[in-house]
Order: structure tokens, then sequence, then C-alpha cells
């Protein structure tokens, strides 16, 4: 039987509920439009609730803080001192009721049960769980139990749902070490519930800058946005002389030093451009006291990196024992931490399994984010290789370590190991996952040189031109591409679209079926997704390539789970115009028809009639596309390329593009600007493409 809520709970602080809430809300995101977060109890109505604001917030719910929690830790309390027990329950169930009303789905979070009064003697997340009528999750945190420990709380658990009459969903053993996860393994070799186990992540229980500046308080002296993310693995008291304590220091280290310990300062900045030493990852001043201005000077005057700097209030001593003290978060800006979170999730946990438990919604809205969490979870069903040859750029190198965190694509890096070492330890970044390729010292280079020269020598190529091409790290990526050494490929981020087109037409070609490479945008609407093309290639297609467009339109929108309904876009409507424009897209209509018949198409047809069913039903009353259209093909590039931007920026639509299509095998063009984001949504798209080949 098909659910519409799940109830997750966990014993103790740290056992992962979030990363729980946070692996199940993506499952619910990418099938579902409407779903609810609730979390029955709170610590404090004084405090806003951590969970409920980053679920809220990430996922973009639809929903007011208010209606995501029931009552407060001190209510429940008072609430069941008092024998109203079943008030509390009724209380709960009618504010949980109000949401399963409204929503496609409801995930509730509960309590941990080391927050509840000690006299409080039974279970009331199970309790709640049942009475809401929600299959239950419990996570078991395994790093201070045995096995044997591990294994008793399982079959306790099991035995209390049983009991109370709830519906058992899974259970999740987290924090495992490498033996006691083998151990485990064993014993719940026989156990038909679903049990699901994870092994320990260093890295997520790892303190950030910016779990350092929230506990701490900590002032900013010098950061930037994608320093409060950087890990800290340890933490260093400058206690001793420069020459001493530069033997001590390691990656990811903190370092406490007074601002007065200029020597100090100076050595750890010559670490940071030295390849003999570590790199830590911050420095905190205690005492709240700054460095001498000439010493800022030098530092803020640092080019390219410089290492993130905080003071504090408290002494040495206090600054390091407080540091102690502080947990490990996942927060909204935390992209690695996400990733990683998210790669874990996925590669454990049964999606398959759980989608097909959750209640399915019977509307055709695709959001924005639904679109890009089917995409990621495509991309990662079938993992690919993608080549990135701008490992110089910053942005590649983020987009990189998120793709393989989230466990979406492999990465190859073209360019010198040792500079995107160094790079990315100074910029905080796990990149140990990649492939990387010198590649103009790569044992490939002779075969690649030979294969293009024989390609293009009858077109008047040059061996030694050849030689040049293959020197060019787009020329090389591609040749990677078709011979198979990789999957897909793209660049852009700091070279030009013909840089990045002209290679793949040299070397893949186009498709038997088509002439010419053309591009789409996914243009990610509130509700829908749609299909735009072409928008960034062809400035002035005739009626036959704008055929062929068409019909690679089409091909690319099912690919990515869009029903393609084809609107062939004119100034004029059926046969109320004529012109030259537009018995271009009329002829480009007749073509599609008799190539492809099983496609719907319309054109011409204006864009109102295409999107707008009163428009349609006025004009094309009969049509089957009309009003319902899909993929919008644009008679020219000018055309084409002013609309999206034009909804892009007047709608808040996403954009998501351009996509190449028609190649053989997949390469794709990034705009000079893209942020890492785009980066990451256009390496998913193309390893999407890839499985399709």
């Amino acid at each position: 039987m098909k659910t519409k809520s799940l109830f997750i709970s966990a014993q103790e602080i740290n056992a992962g509920m979030l990363f729980v809430s946070m692996g199940m809300m993506e499952i619910l995101k990418r099938n579902l439009h409407r779903v609810a977060f609730f979390r029955p109890i709170i610590a404090s109505k004084e405090r806003r609730d951590e969970d409920i604001d980053f679920i809220l917030q990430r996922y973009n719910l639809d929903m007011k803080y208010e209606d995501a929690y029931g009552y407060d830790i001190e209510y429940v309390e008072n609430m069941i001192a008092s024998n109203r027990f079943h008030e509390l329950i009724n209380g709960l169930i009618e504010k949980f009721k109000k949401l399963e009303s409204n929503y496609d789905f409801v995930l509730c979070e509960g309590i941990r049960r080391s927050f509840l009064n000690a006299n409080i003697n039974y279970d009331l997340n199970i309790k709640i769980a049942q009475n809401f009528g929600s299959p239950y999750i419990n996570i078991i945190n395994a790093k201070e139990r045995t096995t044997q420990e591990l294994y008793e709380d399982i079959m306790i658990e099991n035995e209390n749902l049983l009991s109370q009459g709830c519906s058992h969903f899974a259970t999740f053993i987290n924090r495992l070490d490498t033996k006691k996860y083998e151990e485990i393994q064993v014993k719940l070799q026989d156990f038909e519930e679903k049990i699901y186990l994870l092994k320990e992540v260093e890295e997520l229980s790892l303190l950030s800058i910016q779990d350092l500046m929230d506990g701490l308080k900590a002032k900013e002296v010098l950061l930037t946005k994608e320093d409060r993310t950087r890990s800290i693995r340890k933490v260093r008291v400058a206690a001793l002389t420069l020459d001493n304590f530069l033997d001590h220091i390691e990656e990811d280290d903190l370092v406490i030093v007074p601002a007065d310990r200029s020597d100090i300062i100076l050595g750890l900045l010559g670490a940071l451009y030295s390849k003999s030493y570590a790199n830590i990852s911050a420095i905190i001043f205690p005492f709240n006291m700054r460095a001498h201005p000439n010493i800022n000077k030098l530092i803020f005057g640092l080019e390219q990196f410089t290492i993130p700097i905080l003071a504090v209030d408290t002494d040495t001593y206090e600054t390091a024992r407080n540091i102690s003290k502080i947990h490990s978060r996942i927060r909204l800006g935390s992209d690695r931490k996400i990733a990683l979170s998210l790669g874990l999730f996925n590669a454990t946990v049964d999606t398959a399994y759980i989608e097909n438990k959750i209640a399915s919604s019977t509307s055709n809205i695709m959001t924005p984010m639904m679109f890009e969490y089917k995409l990621f979870e495509m991309a990662r069903r079938n993992k690919k290789r993608i080549v990135l040859p701008e490992s110089s750029d910053e942005r590649i190198l983020r987009a990189a370590e998120i793709i393989m965190l989230r466990d979406v694509a492999e990465i190859i890096l073209i360019g010198n190991k040792e500079k995107i070492k160094e790079n990315s330890l100074r910029l905080g970044l796990d990149l140990s996952k990649a492939t990387i390729i010198e590649h103009t010292d790569s044992a490939l280079m002779r075969e690649f040189i030979s294969v293009f020269y024989e390609m293009r020598k009858n077109k008047g190529l040059t061996y030694h031109g050849a030689e040049d091409a293959m020197s060019k790290v787009n020329y090389f990526g591609t040749m990677m591409v078709q011979l198979g050494y990789a999957d897909g490929m793209v660049s852009g981020a700091i070279h030009s679209t013909g840089d990045t087109v002209l290679p793949a037409l040299q070397i893949i070609k186009t498709t038997p079926d088509v002439s010419i490479v053309s591009s789409v945008f996914f243009m990610c609407l509130e509700t829908k997704v749609l299909v735009y093309g072409d928008c960034a290639v062809n400035q002035d297609p005739n009626a036959e390539s704008l055929a062929q467009i068409a019909i690679s339109s089409a091909k690319t929108a099912a690919a990515f789970g869009i029903d393609p309904k084809i609107a062939m876009l004119s100034y004029s409507t059926g046969d109320s115009g004529s012109g030259a424009d537009v018995e271009k897209v009329r002829e480009a209509t007749k073509i599609v028809k008799g190539r492809n018949p099983d496609l719907l198409i319309e054109g011409p047809i204006q864009y109102d009639a295409a999107v707008n069913k009163s428009v349609a039903s006025t004009k094309l009353p009969n049509s089957k596309v009309a009003g319902l259209a899909t993929v919008f093909i644009f008679p020219d590039l000018n055309t084409g390329n002013n609309t999206y931007k034009a909804v892009q920026r007047s709608s808040n639509a996403v954009a998501v593009g351009p996509i190449l299509q028609g190649l053989n095998k997949p390469v794709n063009d990034l705009s000079r600007g893209c942020l890492v984001e785009d980066i990451v949504n256009t390496v998913a798209i193309t390893a999407v493409q890839a499985g399709q080949n």
C-alpha cells in the first residue's frame, strides 16, 4: 500500500536525523510537487528550529514556519504531567491532518528521545507516528555502541514498533566503522525488515568555519563566502617558535595564534604558497586582537589565495575548550557536506524501493526542483565519465567536487597534476577521486594526433597541424570522448562557444539523421519545464535545418522525461499570414510531419496560441498541440535568444543550457559567466545524454 507520510526518529543527537530527512526529501521532491515538513515537537518556541529552517529553505517548501511544528517540549511535558496526553495527541493529529489534506506528502521528523524528560516512560515518537498513521523510520547511532548492542537495539526497536501497531518503514544504522559494518551485516543477513547500513564519513562530523563562527560568536577578519564551508580536522595552538611549529601543522588544521605573533602568521602564509608544507584551514586570533597594520597590508595584498582569519574575545585556552564543545552541522551553505551526504544516501539506500512505496502524484506539474532532482537521479543510475578540460578555473574545480561527492558522474580533469592539487588544497576541496590527465605529456597524445590527422588530411590538415590542434585542451578532451576514454565533455567557462563546438564538429560529427548541431534550453518555470530551440547556435536556419532542429529537440525532450508537443513558432498562426518567414516555418513543419508522422507538431503558430488554452481554442480549436506545447522551435537565433532571456528575467524562470544536440556523442558548452551550479547541472545533463547514446 502506498503511503502519504513518513515519520523519522532518532534516539540521540548526531545520529543523522537531518541527513535522513534530506535524503528522503530529495526523493519526494523529484516525484511530488507539494511536500510538507512537520516536527510534532520542537525544543523551544523562543529559538527557531534549525532542521525546519533548513528543510523549508533548501527545498523551497510552500508552507509557513509556524505550520511546520506542533508544540515545544515544555508544553508537551506539562500536558503529560497534568494527565492531558489524549488532548495533546488530538492537537497534534489536527495539525498533521491539516497538512495531509493540503499536500501530496508529509515528512515528519520526531524529537530526539534524549531531549525528553526522563519521567516519560514510553516512546512518544512511536505514539505520535501511530496516531498519524505514518510508517516509521528509526535511526541508530553506531558511534558509541558495540556490535551486540546495535543488534539488540534493532531487535528491541522492531519489537516495540510491532507491539504498538506501528508500521516499520526502514532502520538506518549510521556512523559505522568498517569492523562494525562487516559484523552487523553478518548478524542481520536473515533479518527481513529494511535495514540500511551507513559507514562513518569523517568529513560529515568535521567542524566547518561557519560552525566556529556560530559557536564562538567569532568576528570576521579575512573571510570569503566560500571559506565558510571549509572543514577543520584538528586544532593547533601556536605555542612554539616558528621553525619548530611548522613541523607540526597538518592539512586542514585550525591554528589559534595571538595576533602579535607576526612570525607565526607570516610563516603560515608562506606555508600556503609552498609545496613543502600542509595548507591549514583557518587562523583564530584570541583576545580579539588584530595584527600589526603592516602585517595586515601584506595579508590583504596577497593575490589568488590567502588564509581565512577570525577573531574571538576569549583567551587561547578558553577558545580551544569552547571549540571542543561545538557540534558539526549541515547548513544551507554547506555545499560540500550536502553533496557528500546525498552521495552517501543514494549509494546506500534503495531509492527505487522508496519511490515505489510513496504515493505518486497524478498531476503533470514539473517544478524546477523536481526537474533538477530527476536529472541527478538519471545521471547517478547510469554513471558516466565526463571530461572537464578547464581545470585552471576555480568554478570548474568546485563543480567537479560536488559532482563526485553526489556520485553523479566520474570526473576527468585535464591539466597539470601538481597545479590542480595545489589549487584544490588551497580552496579546501577534495578532488582525490578525479582522474587528472596532463595532456601534453600523455601517452594518448600520439594516438590522438594520428587519428585526427587521418580524419582531416583530405581536408588539407598537415601532421604538424594535427599536433597543434591536440595541444589545445578542447581538442584533446573531444578526442577522449570520440575514442571512448570519456563519455562526454563540458567546456566553455573560459573558452568561446566556437572553441567548444568546432572540435566536436570536426571529430565527433553529427548523427546520421541530422546535418547540423543545434541547441536547446530547458526553461524551468514555476510548475512546468519547457524546451526552447535553437537559442544559441544557428543564426538563420532554412526550412530543412529548422525541421532538423525540431526533430532533435523532440528527442532531447523525450530523453529527459518531457512529452514532446512541438510548436513551430512564427508571427502568424495557421493560414492567417504569409511571407517568406512564415513559409519557411510552414515548410519545416511539413518536413517534420513527413519524416516523423508520430510526432505531435503544429506550425506556424504564435507563442500565445502555443501556451494558452483559451487563445488556442479560438485560433486552432482542433489542434493537439496548441495550448499544450512543450517544445518551442524559434524561426531564427535573434527571436530565440531574446525570447528565452525575456522569459528568464521576467518570470524568474531557471534557464538550463545551452544543451548541444545532434552530435554522435555529447559535448556541451558553458557560458563564460556560468555559476558553479550551472556547471553541475550541465555535467549531469551531459552524463544523461551519454547514457542514451
